[in-house]
């Protein structure tokens, strides 16, 4: 059974991610990703932009701000609602969702039972901008990617020219202050997210709805998930939030069970309303055809793609014996792989003739490796570990006849091929 602790090890020694000012005793629910782990979430990345484009929707990027206005934040309903309720221990002084606990039941860190009452807790990081602190300079770190894109969605009509529908996407950081940071990437202060707003006629809604949650089980197919680790969890009436008319919550069976990956809404036109509403700005628009102006509905796509990382992780990393020994291995679609080829001097006596190779498909864009210290063995049980989906030995027969060893990471087979076939075969498979 894998566990969370063996994924946080591996994480740590291959370089996908670090515990945040480690040497000073760390930042709870922050992380750094390492080399690794940067190149992965940049795949993870692109692979998602590359679906949204290849659909026939219209479809613009957009980069919001970090820091909003409090006006901003009473709009969208952060400043009253955004909240947990938090207990503490009287005893112990630690700090607790008090919906994640049984409070008849004694702390579960130090085995005392001594409870405060319940109250709210805003999960938004409040600061001050300018040099004077008063009520006019206060600001907050998002919370959500998702407030600057309706904010500008009439800048973005009529400077892009574009009509109903479209959608605006965006990749970002967000902030949370959450109470009880854990589970790793799965619950932290600062993650990314990637997003989706995609505006349309009231009467296209749910037919649009439906169109991207098809797309959105399209992605997770491509991506390589173990399908029978994923569910698409429709919201009962009375778990949806008071703004959604419906809502499908991407699920992934963790170590520590099934939990969210990514929400689908419906949002009706909450959004632009209360915007419309506090703002004093029109956010409507005319209908040629019908000759009258609408409030836009709104179809949201949200991922964590930290959280998407993680999932990613749990679900390729595999442990097999060879040869009467454990190797590990990430069985990661070779898109999403952080390196996507190595390249493997047999000895050291090689390096000069194979770093070309290697600085080669560098220049191209590639995301490679190149690899001289140790044994052959060792180097592809290094490079299976942390996902590479091919590696390319030259041996002392290359200079001869011009060829080199391909290894696939999955199957381990080898096979000799033509040195100027290697760009084409990793072509192929980051298309597989």
């Amino acid at each position: 059974m894998l566990t969370l602790e063996t994924i946080v090890a591996l994480c740590k020694r291959c370089g996908f991610v670090y515990p945040s000012a480690d040497i000073y005793g760390g930042l709870n629910g922050v992380y750094d990703f390492g080399p690794l782990g940067t190149r992965m979430k940049e795949h993870i990345r692109s692979f998602w932009k590359k679906t949204l484009y290849q659909t026939d929707k219209t479809i613009i990027f957009f980069e919001g701000s970090l820091l909003g206005p409090t006006a901003v934040w009473e709009a969208s309903g952060h400043i009253e609602n955004f909240t947990d309720p938090m207990v503490d221990c009287l005893n112990c002084k630690k700090r607790f969702r008090a919906d994640e606990l049984d409070l008849t039941k004694a702390c579960p860190s130090c085995g005392k039972m001594n409870w405060t009452q319940a109250r709210k807790f805003n999960l938004m990081f409040k600061t001050q901008m300018g040099a004077m602190e008063d009520a006019t300079s206060v600001a907050f770190l998002r919370p959500e990617t998702a407030q600057a894109i309706f904010i500008n969605f009439k800048n973005v009509m009529s400077s892009y020219r574009v009509k109903i529908p479209f959608g605006i996407a965006q990749i970002g950081k967000s902030f949370r202050n959450e109470i009880t940071p854990k589970q790793f990437l799965f619950r932290t202060r600062e993650f990314e997210q990637m997003e989706l707003e995609w505006f349309c006629k009231p009467d296209q809604a749910s037919t649009d709805f439906l169109f991207w949650l098809s797309q959105r089980k399209n992605f997770y197919e491509k991506l390589g998930f173990n399908m029978e680790h994923l569910r698409f969890r429709a919201h009962e009436k009375d778990e949806l939030a008071h703004y959604s008319k419906e809502c499908t919550d991407v699920e992934y069976q963790f170590p520590f069970g099934w939990k969210e990956l990514e929400g689908i809404a419906n949002r009706g036109n909450y959004d632009l309303s209360q915007h419309e509403k506090f703002s004093k700005k029109d956010l409507k628009v005319f209908d040629e055809e019908t000759k009258e102006s609408y409030t836009p509905h709104v179809v949201e796509c949200s991922v964590g793609s930290d959280r998407l990382m993680l999932a990613l992780l749990c679900d390729a990393y595999h442990e097999e014996e060879v040869e009467n020994e454990k190797r590990v291995v990430l069985k990661l679609h070779p898109a999403i792989a952080p390196i996507t080829a190595a390249l493997l001097p047999l000895t050291k006596k090689l390096s000069d003739a194979t770093f070309p190779l290697f600085n080669e498909l560098k220049k191209k864009g590639f995301s490679v490796q190149f690899d001289e210290t140790g044994s052959i063995g060792k180097r592809y049980r290094r490079q299976d570990e942390i996902g590479t989906p091919l590696c390319f030995t030259y041996d002392f027969e290359s200079d001869n006849d011009k060829m080199v060893t391909v290894r696939d990471r999955d199957t381990m087979t080898q096979q000799r091929i033509p040195i100027d076939q290697i760009e084409t075969i990793i072509k192929e498979k980051l298309t597989y």
